[in-house]
């Protein structure tokens, strides 16, 4: 009898971050890994990643990572994770491109990774384990579903998909794998649940054509549109409009520039070589202001935004937006990124440009709806089903919806990063948190350095700011020498708060006395008593907990 196991280490109860684990007899089978982004009070920090160092003592056991499609949430901890499990990594060729751009960013040698390309059509043996895959339609090419066949049964991870059988045959679902797979045992289902709350709508992507098609009708200059650079199928439509209307292309982004030009050289992006242009700087001469312009503002998460906001201050060097212009907005806010969204459109509107926003309800066509889920657990016909890819909310949601065709309570499993979904017994059963999980913070380069007490520090320091007290001491005779010197960031104005300030001195002062009157110096312990006084009198003056920094330095008389 086989032994199976399921647990995440990030994606549930959360949105990104997606990294899930399959064990059949010991061997594990990792299912994508990704980062999310952090929200506001995450001070400085650029993305979040799962803590995967729980697998490196099972390193031996890994027999890959397995990625479904090319975005940021499925495929940005790469980078980070193959410094300590230098594993074989499993990825269709448009997908393996933009892993292999990112790992080149990060000076990667690709020559020491083994990196593997596959299709749809790739069967992959593990001892008793076979791995093969199935088309699914995502927003960006290539994208498969990933099924596990074990003695007990086909686990299938679907990762994002639509049904949109209107889109370019390259993206389209593969119905007949999916057919093949429900004739075998479907053992569980790990299915995404970020749309378990969206209603169906048949002809949302002709409302968006329609409506992109009025707009460049109705553009008397030029037209700016913002997209997320891993959107390439909403890229693609955009271009089609543009050329329809004999519009001459430009896009900007550096990251985006990048994947655009995998996209074309992969045949997924069509725009002919006489329609794209090259912006020069702005000059003297030269403003790229041609009424005939369409400019794609492309990147990831805040981006565009941040892009839109320097061309609206005339801080860009390749565009100043003006009254004439006509800005398309098709970035919905993502996590994080709401209060970032809202400012750049107040800008937009104080420049007096042409503002357009298209629905978010029309751009939301990269994940399942109701309708959508309901068909694929259909089609595939699970003994059992685990909402994977979501919030809580979310999973809970496409509970609901399993029930509503038929599913029974304990055929559902809402689980939690950590919990363990065991199939060795004829009822699975969860184990809850039996893995021990948690997130890595990355600010910069470095993995791990973030830790709770950076992050409170940096929470201090936004809302209370620094105090530092900077005197010298003469270890030979004993004295303070010169003037006392306090130095404030974010905590008070220093010209409005002598008193305060001259009171803090004096209490350095005594607290100096104390320590300097035996016969030798306890550095450590003098600069804990001046942290710990000084932040106890600030307190009670202020009811303020500044980060209190002594500067005590050692100088010989």
């Amino acid at each position: 009898m086989s032994k199976i196991r399921f647990f995440a280490l990030g994606g549930l109860g959360e949105n990104g971050k997606n990294m899930y684990v399959i064990e059949v007899d010991k061997q594990l089978f990792i299912l994508d890994a990704g980062i999310k982004y952090p929200s506001a009070e995450l001070f400085g920090v650029d993305e979040i990643i799962p803590d995967y160092r729980v697998l490196i003592r099972a390193k031996d056991r890994i027999r890959g990572i397995f990625i479904s499609h090319a975005h940021e949430d499925h495929i940005g901890a790469l980078s980070h994770i193959l410094k300590d499990l230098n594993v074989p990594v499993y990825a269709t060729k448009f997908t393996m491109k933009i892993i292999e751009d990112m790992l080149k960013d990060e000076g990667y040698d690709l020559t020491t990774l083994s990196l593997n390309t596959i299709n749809q059509h790739s069967i992959i043996k593990f001892n008793n384990v076979r791995v093969t895959f199935f088309n699914t339609t995502h927003s960006i090419p290539e994208s498969v579903g990933i099924a596990i066949h074990t003695v007990m049964g086909v686990i299938v991870y679907t990762s994002d998909f639509i049904f949109d059988q209107g889109s370019d045959v390259r993206y389209q679902t593969d119905f007949q794998k999916i057919n093949e797979l429900s004739e075998k045992k479907v053992l569980a289902l790990l299915i995404e649940s970020l749309g378990s709350d969206m209603m169906m709508s048949s002809n949302i992507n002709q409302t968006l054509m329609h409506q992109l098609n009025s707009i460049f009708a109705h553009a008397d200059s030029r037209i700016i549109v913002s997209l997320f650079s891993s959107d390439l199928s909403k890229i693609q439509r955009v271009i089609d409009v543009a050329l329809a209307h004999k519009k001459t292309i430009a896009i900007i982004g550096r990251r985006a520039q990048r994947i655009v030009n995998i996209a074309i050289e992969s045949g997924y992006l069509n725009i002919p070589d006489d329609a794209l242009t090259m912006l020069r700087y702005i000059d003297e001469k030269n403003q790229n202001d041609d009424p005939n312009l369409v400019a794609l503002v492309t990147g990831s998460r805040h981006e565009p935004f941040f892009m839109l906001q320097r061309m609206c201050k005339k801080q860009d060097r390749l565009i100043h937006i003006t009254e004439d212009d006509t800005v398309i907005l098709m970035t919905a806010p993502v996590p994080g990124t709401e209060k970032m969204a809202a400012r750049t459109l107040d800008i937009l509107y104080r420049s007096d440009t042409q503002v357009k926003v298209i629905d978010k309800r029309l751009l939301a066509t990269g994940h399942a709806s109701a309708d959508e889920l309901k068909m694929m657990i259909s089609l595939l016909k699970p003994a059992y089903i685990i909402p994977t890819i979501g919030e809580y909310r979310h999973q809970y949601g496409l509970k609901r919806l399993a029930m509503d065709i038929g599913y029974k309570n304990d055929e559902v499993f809402l689980m939690d990063n950590g919990d363990v979904l065991n199939f060795d017994a004829d009822q699975p059963y969860v184990g809850r948190g039996d893995i021990n999980v948690g997130e890595i913070l990355i600010d910069g380069t470095a993995v791990g350095d973030v830790n709770d007490f950076v992050m409170r520090d940096r929470e201090l320091l936004a809302e209370d700011g620094a105090l530092l007290v900077v005197a010298h001491v003469s270890p030979k005779t004993k004295q303070l020498l010169g003037d006392v010197k306090i130095v404030t960031k974010g905590f008070v104005y220093v010209q409005e708060s002598e008193v305060l300030l001259n009171q803090v001195k004096d209490l350095f002062v005594e607290i100096s006395k104390r320590h300097l009157q035996g016969r030798y110096i306890n550095w450590n312990e003098y600069k804990r008593d001046v942290r710990n006084e000084i932040n106890r009198f600030i307190y009670q003056e202020t009811r303020r907990s500044p980060i209190t920094i002594p500067v005590i330095i050692s100088t010989e008389t």
